[in-house]
């Protein structure tokens, strides 16, 4: 196994599971990737250095079936999922409950639930066909089709209160909103909070990885961390490798020895828009001018849906919006052990171009001024609370983890053969095209967010081609 992300972890797993000698071979010192928390700031503030809120990991059955809960993993649920602000003290929320949130949007409540319920209702399964759809299917299940066509001609939603909560959760995506790709992130991610939440992880993020790594430990797996895999003379012998790595590096690793239709395949493999991430150390909460944000784990702030709209077709033609659509994270208000007595952390990032490079040289406004502009706009008085800050740039990204190539932290853009849980960068999901070697990153289906299923399906393909 190479890369300890979560997904390689989770393939790990699999593999001992069933019996399996697994060696798991980690470049940095330390696993998780995606899944690490640190004192990025200052002592005694702990960040979650990418993923943070998981409403794919709450949903996830690989999760749910190896008992997380008593290995040290504590869900936290913040009392609101999302709030919008949109200006003054006006704001629009998700609420864990759909009519909650139907009722609060007014007069398209109604619409609200035409949209939600049908997905809301089948929670379980919903689950299923998200992380556990057969790859290849030629089209979601007919209820998310559905769903999918109706969201991508706006769901029906008419006030801007309405619009702006959900172009905020399909931006998730990093796609123009009109696209299969957001409508779909935007229905999952809005019915995942109503039948699972939008849930962090007490102590952070790391104690995902912390008790993935103990569970596989105890089924006797092996993991040697310094150990970066450069070439297939780096690899010991192996009936199956599998890589938690980006398409592209597993290109680097065997260049020629891929077969033509493989390196084709990657080399025509799409980047998606990158991410410039802040974390603050705060003297005090962030002082937002609507209620709603008080009460919320993520704040989107981006105004009315046409300036979201705006932000993402810029990133994704290759410029920075003069407002960029801002996510952050409000850790320590409900888990207060992220922050000394009476402090708080702010976890913030934006969407930017892929590979960006600031552009205070070019005369504009450094994105991190632009970013915290946002945040001034809805919350005044932010600069004074500051303590410290730490920005990781998409260059940062790349070097921390190689699997956010360019500060891509999707592993490639989200289009609909992706969403379709086709094949990726492969021509079958997983295979290579070399016998025993597979791919298990989020680039495999079902794609990206923290759940480990690249990586179970990954393990599951190998097992049955190999061990029967």
């Amino acid at each position: 196994m190479v890369g300890a992300g979560p997904n390689g972890l989770a393939a790990a797993i699999t593999l001992a599971e069933a019996e399996c000698d697994v060696l798991v071979l980690e470049a940095r010192p330390e696993v998780g990737g995606g899944t690490r928390t640190a004192p990025l700031t200052l002592p005694g503030y702990l960040h979650d250095v990418c993923a943070a809120f998981h409403p794919l990991g709450a949903a996830s059955p690989f999760f749910a079936g190896l008992g997380l809960e008593r290995r040290g993993v504590r869900w936290v649920q913040p009392e609101i999922a999302v709030a919008h602000p949109l200006g003054g003290e006006r704001a629009v929320a998700l609420w864990p409950s759909l009519e909650q949130t139907a009722d609060r949007l007014g007069r398209d409540g109604p619409a609200w639930r035409r949209m939600m319920q049908p997905l809301t209702e089948r929670g379980a399964e919903l689950c299923r066909d998200l992380l556990q759809r057969r790859p290849g299917r030629p089209a979601p299940p007919a209820y998310l089709m559905r769903g999918i066509l109706a969201a991508m001609r706006g769901g029906g939603l008419r006030t801007p209160a309405g619009r702006a909560l959900w172009a905020g959760i399909a931006a998730h995506a990093m796609t123009p909103l009109r696209s299969p790709a957001a409508a779909a992130t935007g229905l999952s991610l809005g019915a995942l909070a109503h039948a699972r939440g939008w849930p962090l992880i007490a102590g952070g993020t790391q104690r995902l990885t912390e008790s993935l790594t103990d569970y596989f430990l105890s089924r006797g797996g092996v993991i040697e961390t310094g150990r970066p895999v450069r070439g297939p003379g780096d690899l010991p012998p192996a009936r199956a490798v599998l890589f938690d790595l980006h398409p592209a590096a597993l290109a680097g690793i065997y260049g020629r020895r891929l077969p033509h239709r493989a390196r084709r395949r990657i080399a025509r493999y799409r980047d998606g828009p990158a991410a410039y991430k802040a974390d603050y150390a705060l003297a005090a909460p962030i002082p937002w001018t609507a209620p709603e944000c008080h009460r919320a784990g993520v704040v989107h702030l981006g105004g009315e849906a046409g300036e979201i709209e705006a932000a993402l077709r810029s990133a994704t033609a290759g410029r920075v919006a003069r407002r960029p659509f801002v996510l952050v994270g409000q850790q320590s208000r409900f888990d207060p052990g992220r922050a000394p007595p009476g402090r708080h952390t702010a976890w913030v990032y934006a969407h930017v171009p892929f590979g960006y490079r600031d552009e205070s040289r070019r005369g504009g406004p450094p994105m991190l001024e632009r970013i915290e502009g946002q945040i001034e706009r809805f919350a005044p008085g932010f600069g004074g609370a500051v303590l410290a800050r730490n920005v990781l740039t998409p260059a940062d990204l790349e070097e921390y983890n190689p699997n956010y190539r360019g500060g891509d932290i999707a592993a490639g853009a989200l289009g609909p053969a992706r969403l379709l849980g086709w094949n990726g960068p492969l021509l079958r999901p997983y295979r290579t095209g070399m016998p025993g070697t597979y791919l298990c990153s989020a680039a495999a289906p079902p794609g990206p967010g923290v759940h480990g299923m690249c990586g179970v399906g990954a393990a599951r393909q190998a097992l049955r081609d190999l061990f029967r």
